[in-house]
């Protein structure tokens, strides 16, 4: 079957996104010298990667750091609605990998696009979510019949890998690159906190402080959710089923309560659980008048949209990504987004510096893949701990900022029994 070279909204676009491209790259120090290891060693060559990450300007970097290595990179989303058009159009135009995503395609169109990216048989997959894996477990198995590995790049990814593995049905290699220690402790925390509050105060315009905000879910995600609506002033609650988690909010400050008793208070809602119907009807019909409802977990299922459109009475688009549903009650129940990915279906995703560390590490990932994929047995694999140091190096090597070392005195101190 013949694959076109690219599938994008309009080609015009590539000078606008370009502009974007080289904005991130000049601020992504740690992939940049990963990228010229990968162009000295072309650890890729003669190589297929299918990526299906947010396709946005840090991740053009990343895919073109993986082409400039040797691969044959084709490029898809993992979100219909986090695909900047101009930024797929740039990739497509400079000729130097396949991309196949269109923001706002229907979920017919957005898996037709991440089939195209399998087309080409890939030896190494790059996922956010699990959707490449989904299709290769199930309506596109023989098209991963070379497949070395892969590399996931999110929570809700590893859990479903980790679910096939348990049931013997995982069939390559993956690196849980979400659980590197440069990964969740900085992406998902601190990277979440900031893009999501950006995303929903340019959306909304409105003031966070002194308003009551709900944080679904207090894993690293909801932790930076959290942290940073505190941060700006608000009165923040946490549910949780995990009563560990739950203690922890309480012991950071935070109230700590079920959604059904939230819902009554919140004016903000943030679900990052990885869950769904955390939100549903019932707790709809509890809320204010204008309380708005957003996800900052992968899915579009955690604020369950289809059973409020179910008891509204009207919907309107109230603002440029907000849909106010009017319920029988007389309120109305606002929804960024639609309930996608709100930091990516409506601002600009994760700032550069922190997916500069995520995609430092998912390239060095896939160069281990490369070289020792054929070696490794199906499972989910944690990154190797010299990846991950490897990128907070680099990054404080690009600040200039030196750190102590152990002693051989220390060393073996640590490392024994006899004091």
């Amino acid at each position: 079957m013949s694959i076109p070279a690219y599938e994008v909204k309009d080609i015009n676009l590539a000078p606008y996104g370009k502009e974007k491209i080289e904005w991130a790259y000049r601020n992504m120090p740690v992939l940049r010298a990963i990228e010229k290891e990968l162009i000295d060693e072309q650890p890729f060559k003669g190589m297929k990667i299918s990526v299906s990450v947010h396709v946005e300007a840090k991740t053009a970097c990343l895919a073109r750091a993986l082409a400039r290595g040797g691969a044959d990179v084709a490029l898809t989303g993992c979100n219909p609605l986090s695909t900047q058009d101009d930024v797929a159009a740039a990739l497509a135009a400079s000729g130097d990998l396949h991309v196949y995503a269109v923001h706002g395609v229907d979920e017919k169109d957005y898996i037709k696009h991440l089939k195209m990216a399998l087309d080409f048989v890939p030896d190494i997959v790059i996922d956010d979510g699990g959707d490449l894996a989904m299709l290769l477990h199930s309506e596109c198995k023989d098209l991963g019949r070379n497949l070395i590995g892969g590399c996931e790049e999110t929570t809700t990814g590893v859990h479903r890998l980790e679910i096939l593995e348990k049931e013997g049905k995982l069939s390559y290699p993956v690196v849980a690159v979400n659980d590197a220690r440069c990964k969740h402790l900085f992406d998902n925390r601190f990277g979440t906190g900031q893009s999501v509050w950006t995303a929903i105060m340019a959306t909304t315009n409105l003031v966070v402080s002194g308003k009551t905000v709900v944080v679904a879910g207090y894993g690293m995600c909801g932790r930076g959710v959290a942290m940073r609506a505190k941060g700006l002033g608000a009165k923040v609650i946490v549910t949780e089923i995990d009563p560990v988690k739950a203690c922890e909010a309480l012991m950071e400050g935070y109230e700590v309560m079920t959604m059904d008793d939230a819902a009554k208070e919140g004016d903000f809602f943030v679900t990052v659980t990885g869950c769904e119907d955390v939100i549903v009807k019932r707790h709809f019909e509890a809320m204010k008048d204008g309380a708005i409802c957003c996800n900052a977990g992968h899915f579009d299922c955690e604020v369950s949209v289809k059973e409020l459109k179910e008891i509204a009475t009207d919907a309107t688009e109230l603002r440029n990504n907000i849909i106010g549903y009017k319920l029988p009650n007389g309120n109305t129940v606002c929804v960024i987004a639609e309930g996608r990915l709100v930091n990516l279906a409506a601002g600009d995703g994760h700032p550069v510096e922190i997916m500069d560390m995520s995609f430092a590490l998912q390239a060095q990932s896939a160069r281990y893949i490369a070289k020792y994929g054929k070696d490794l047995d199906k499972k989910v694999i944690q990154t190797p701990e010299e990846i991950d140091n490897r990128v907070a190096e680099i990054l404080l090597a690009t600040k200039e900022i030196t750190i102590d070392k152990l002693t051989p005195e220390q060393e073996k101190y640590i490392s024994s029994w006899d004091f």
